[in-house]
């Protein structure tokens, strides 16, 4: 009796990451291939999915100086694209892309854009300009991947300024605040944790109450809740709808693809939050200058009404007459004492 031993890659459902081990099948190879089949239809499934909702995010940034790409793979290449996107996410101005379509000028660019990122203490594990140029999709992904985990630039303030955590632990963090409290909607993770769509309508209605009514969405409908936050979060907020309902409603979705749209949640209401404060401290000083403005108006009537008075007095008294005798100021001193009392 002979016993197999086959190196293959398993699909870890939990961790949402491929794993090599060691399998016994007890010879039965048609259940290698089953599996093996199993796995490949799920990391394709898995790729489409991160490459439709990578590009949408690059997209949702790229508006900003009216651009904007088809194929992710495809119109990277280049490298002018991949310049412009870390220009507009970081606020920095990288070398001029070079002129010309050639796989030499290519390269270039896509060099100083990687440069740019190690520049910025990003880890480019394995990844040349050449890999990007070639469209490899795996590794384009993968950068695409680590750009979002890299400008996300999330702060959560209520957590000790001296606990360093990553990005997608800060965000989780920052979503299991925001959506405390609600029935039915328990953040643990990434994957699972937003099949049901309640999740993202609870992070919406924690921001804008007004837009959810959430006391009348069932977990039960998991399609309506997905559709119906993505919907509000489009057409009334302006958050780019990087998914379909579909794509969450899985047995196990995947993971890059949710902290990508959910990395949208966060920038939209943590600057809707920062312009509120903002609004309310220009208000104060707005407040105050009024409040200043009235002062120096009541100041200036008292002082007006003030010198009025004053050369009415002035007047009065000039015109009065004394008497010219002790014993007439005498009696009208008197007299003026009696008044006051």
């Amino acid at each position: 009796m002979t016993t197999d031993y086959v190196v293959g890659v398993r699909w870890d459902p939990a961790t949402q990451q491929e794993m090599d081990e060691f399998e016994y099948d007890g010879g039965n190879s048609s259940s290698r291939l089953f599996e093996r089949s199993r796995i490949r239809v799920l990391a394709d499934e898995r790729e489409n999915v991160q490459k439709k909702t990578f590009c949408k995010w690059v997209n949702s940034h790229l508006l900003r100086s009216n651009c904007r790409i088809t194929d992710l793979y495809a119109d990277m290449r280049d490298g002018k694209m991949l310049i412009r996107l870390l220009e507009i996410l970081s606020g920095d101005r990288l070398p001029r892309p070079t002129k010309g379509k050639m796989r030499i000028h290519c390269l270039e660019n896509v060099d100083k854009a990687l440069q740019f990122l190690r520049e910025q203490r990003v880890h480019l594990e394995n990844l040349g300009s050449h890999d990007i140029v070639d469209g490899n999709p795996r590794l384009t992904l993968g950068l695409i991947w680590t750009i979002i985990l890299r400008f996300p630039n999330i702060t959560i303030e209520e957590i000790d300024n001296q606990e360093t955590k990553s990005a997608k632990d800060a965000l989780l963090l920052w979503c299991q605040m925001k959506t405390a409290g609600y029935p039915n909607v328990n953040v643990r993770n990434f994957t699972t944790s937003w099949r049901d769509g309640l999740a993202f309508n609870a992070l919406i209605h924690k921001h804008r109450p007004d837009l959810i009514q959430y006391d009348k969405l069932s977990r039960s409908n998991a399609i309506y809740n997905l559709n119906h936050a993505f919907t509000v979060a489009e057409q009334r907020l302006g958050i780019m709808k990087l998914l379909d309902a579909e794509d969450i409603f899985v047995e196990y979705p995947d993971e890059k693809s949710i902290i990508t749209y959910v990395v949208t949640y966060y920038h939209y209401f943590s600057k809707m939050k920062a312009e509120t404060v903002q609004g309310r401290r220009i208000g104060n000083v707005v407040g105050q200058a009024m409040q200043n403005e009235k002062m120096i108006h009541e100041y200036e009537t008292l002082t007006s009404n003030l010198l009025k008075w004053i050369k009415q007095t002035i007047a009065a008294l000039s015109d009065r007459k004394f008497a010219n005798s002790l014993l007439v100021f005498n009696n009208n001193f008197k007299h003026l004492v009696l008044i006051e009392q």
